[in-house]
C-alpha cells in the first residue's frame, strides 16, 4: 500500500471509525471510548460530539449511544451535564482509569487475557516485520521520538500514553491500515492494563526495548525487529497473567 495512504489514518480516527462485525454494540462502543481516553486521543474535561454525531461516527443507533454513555457514567468515565452548555465531558482522572482498569481484569479469565496476549504476538510481530520492509526515515524518526517520550515519562499516564502510540505508530510505519486498526484496538484493551500501578513497568526500561526494536526496524532487520517485537510482547503478557493470578488469591 502506498505510504500516502496510510499516512491519513489517525488514532482518533481508527478508534472512532464505524464498528464492525457482530456482537453486542453497546459493550463495543463503551471500549472504543474507554481506549480514545485510555490512548490519550481524548482528553479529561474534553466535550463529546453531540449523540447524534457520535452515533453516525461509530454507525450505531442513538439508543446504543445513550446505553453505552450510561454504562460510561457509571463507571465514572463520563459525566453529562443538562440545560444550557451542557453535554457529555470526559472525565479520564488516573483514579478512575485505574479502578477502571483492576475490576475489568478480575472479570477477565486467564483464557481470555492468553488469547488477547496471542493476538498482540502476532499482530506486534507482523506489525514489526513490514516496518522493517516499509517504514520511511521521518516513520522511524517518529518511533524514536516516541520511545524517548516513553523513557522521560515521569508519570504512569504518560508513559501509558507513549507507550501506546509507539505500537501504533510502529503499524503506521508498515504501511498497513488493518494492521493500524487491529493495534488501536488492540491498544485500547491492553494499554490501560499493562500500565497498573502493580504491574511496576519501568519507563526506562520499556523505552530501551523500543530503541533496540527501532534499530532493527531501521537496520531493515526484519527477522530481528520481529523477534524483538514478539518477546517484549510475550514478555508483558506473562506479567500481566500473573498479577490476575494474584488478584484471584
Amino acid at each position: 500500500m502506498p505510504h500516502q495512504e496510510s499516512a491519513g489514518l489517525t488514532a482518533l480516527g481508527a478508534v472512532l471509525s464505524p464498528l464492525e462485525g457482530g456482537g453486542p454494540k453497546t459493550e463495543a462502543v463503551v471500549q472504543r471510548l474507554s481506549a480514545a481516553i485510555s490512548l490519550g486521543v481524548m482528553a479529561d474535561g474534553q466535550q463529546l460530539p453531540s449523540e447524534t454525531d457520535l452515533a453516525n461516527q461509530l454507525g450505531v443507533s442513538t439508543m446504543t449511544l445513550r446505553e453505552a454513555l450510561a454504562v460510561l457514567r457509571q463507571q465514572g468515565i463520563v459525566h453529562t451535564k443538562r440545560g444550557r452548555g451542557g453535554g457529555s465531558f470526559i472525565r479520564g482522572s488516573a483514579e478512575v482509569l485505574e479502578n477502571t482498569s483492576l475490576v475489568r481484569l478480575q472479570q477477565m479469565s486467564i483464557q481470555e487475557l492468553r488469547d488477547l496476549g496471542d493476538e498482540h504476538f502476532a499482530v506486534t510481530g507482523a506489525a514489526a516485520v513490514f516496518a522493517a520492509r516499509r517504514g520511511l526515515r521521518a516513520d522511524i524518526a517518529r518511533l524514536r521520538a516516541l520511545a524517548d517520550r516513553l523513557k522521560d515519562s515521569t508519570e504512569l499516564a504518560t508513559a501509558r500514553r507513549a507507550d501506546s502510540r509507539f505500537h501504533i505508530e510502529m503499524a503506521v510505519c508498515a504501511q498497513s491500515t488493518r494492521l493500524t486498526r487491529a493495534e488501536v484496538a488492540l491498544q485500547a484493551e491492553l494499554s490501560a492494563l499493562l500500565w497498573l500501578p502493580r504491574l511496576k513497568l519501568d519507563p526506562a526500561a520499556e523505552a530501551t526495548a523500543h530503541r533496540d526494536l527501532v534499530d532493527a526496524i531501521e537496520r531493515e532487520d526484519d527477522g530481528r525487529a520481529r523477534e524483538l517485537a514478539e518477546s517484549h510482547t510475550e514478555s508483558r503478557i506473562r506479567r500481566l497473567v500473573a498479577l490476575r493470578l494474584e488478584l484471584s488469591d
